[in-house]
């Protein structure tokens, strides 16, 4: 191995220890053991019968779609970025543009991502129609295909140009292009996390003020409460789109905003909203968005180091038919392995994730006191997004972003006892 590319390694390790030490220095135990022992996981977790085997029939429905979706867009990105077919389709587009190589990289980027796109796409309208054959689905066809074309775009956009921003820095820095970019990826994770709140969440929703009254009231003075204070509460349009509950917090100081969805004012009692919000609240307590993006940045650039080390490996250049790291005809190779860091991420990722949303329910329970509303509307939440309450432990370790519901319950009540004592 020569020293560059062992530099290449290093660095790609190194930037992923520093995540998996701050992971591990989170403090993952939230409360003492209850007398007694803690509280049974029930499987059910108090739904109706009916609803949890709707919920089950869902996932049986859904799971393999998702599957599928996921291992076809692999297979699609493998094909393009293993073989010359990529790099073929790339120069093709190259010809009618003069061969200039920023336009090579963008026209390229956005075509083989588009064709990936177009080959999931009848599994994902499959999955549409299971969405609204169980009526979490209110979208139009319509409606569904401009998300699907807003969403294509916009991922396609950033995405070239971030590819044509490796590919200069490759051209111009053939030693140490990997350095810049790491360092690029890093500060666009930032930057996303500042803009997305006011320059996605407009593509997709449309956002009015929550009426004075007495929620309004409520709601800001629990973020005060909170010691996070809030500049607005909003309220989303997505019963266009579905009908599941939800709400959050998104913007950093004078932009932070609780947003809620429109479905949640006209099916849920004041004091579960309140819990939910409760819950987004202390996500901001504990600084969760600025460690997320922390550990984003450092994540980002520690991939692109392992990218940088991977695109110098002379046999893997030749299998998708580029010369070096600066050839246009590289981006295809660059999207699979993208894609390939993604999914062997998303564990860990998850796994995070689940401990983030159990500390901000028991910031939920100590900020409201009120575990019977939280509890509530745990099975609420679980019964109108029909979500499995239970999940199989495999599906949940690998794609499940939030404790289950019987686990959040069984932490209410574990946060109850020891209340009482």
């Amino acid at each position: 191995m020569s020293p560059r590319r062992a530099a290449l390694l290093v660095a790609a390790v190194l930037g992923a220890a520093l995540v998996v030490v701050i992971a591990v220095r989170t403090p993952w135990t939230l409360l003492p053991t209850p007398p007694g022992g803690p509280a049974p996981v029930s499987e059910d977790a108090g739904l109706p019968a009916a609803a949890v085997a709707r919920a089950e029939a869902l996932a049986a429905a859904i799971r393999p779609a998702s599957l599928a979706n996921l291992l076809l867009g692999l297979a699609v990105s493998a094909v393009l970025g293993l073989t010359r077919l990529g790099s073929r389709l790339v120069g093709a587009l190259a010809r009618p543009t003069g061969s200039r190589w920023p336009l090579t990289v963008l026209l390229g980027a956005v075509a083989l991502l588009v064709v990936g796109r177009l080959a999931t796409l009848p599994i994902s309208a499959y999955g549409e129609m299971v969405r609204h054959r169980y009526g979490l689905s209110t979208r139009s066809w319509p409606l569904w295909l401009r998300d699907v074309a807003v969403s294509t775009a916009i991922d396609a956009a950033l995405t070239a140009l971030g590819l044509l921003v490796l590919v200069a820095l490759a051209r111009r820095a053939p030693r140490t292009w990997w350095a810049w970019a790491a360092g690029g990826a890093a500060a666009l994770v930032v930057a996303g996390s500042f803009l997305y709140p006011v320059v996605i969440e407009p593509a997709f929703n449309s956002f009015t003020p929550l009426a004075a009254g007495p929620l309004r009231t409520d709601l800001l003075a629990l973020a005060e409460e909170s010691g996070t204070p809030v500049e607005d509460v909003l309220v989303a349009d997505a019963s266009r789109r579905t009908t599941s509950l939800n709400a959050y917090v998104s913007g950093f100081g004078s932009t932070r905003r609780v947003v809620l969805y429109d479905t949640l004012l006209t099916s849920v009692p004041d004091d579960e909203i309140e819990s939910i919000v409760a819950h987004e609240l202390g996500h901001v307590a504990t600084d969760d968005v600025l460690t997320g993006t922390l550990i984003g940045a450092l994540g980002a650039a520690a991939a692109v180091a392992l990218l940088g080390w991977l695109l110098t490996w002379a046999p893997l250049l030749r299998r998708a038919g580029a010369e070096s790291p600066g050839d246009p005809r590289v981006v295809p190779l660059a999207l699979l392995l993208i894609a390939v860091g993604t999914l062997v991420s998303t564990p860990v990722q998850n796994l995070v994730s689940r401990h983030v949303e159990a500390r901000a329910d028991l910031h939920a329970l100590d900020l409201t006191g009120n575990a019977a509303a939280f509890e509530e509307m745990q099975r609420r939440l679980a019964e109108t997004n029909v979500s499995d309450p239970s999940p199989p432990v495999p599906w949940q370790w690998w794609f499940g972003s939030h404790p289950t519901a019987a686990q959040r319950i069984a932490m209410a009540e574990d946060w109850l006892r020891l209340d009482d004592r």
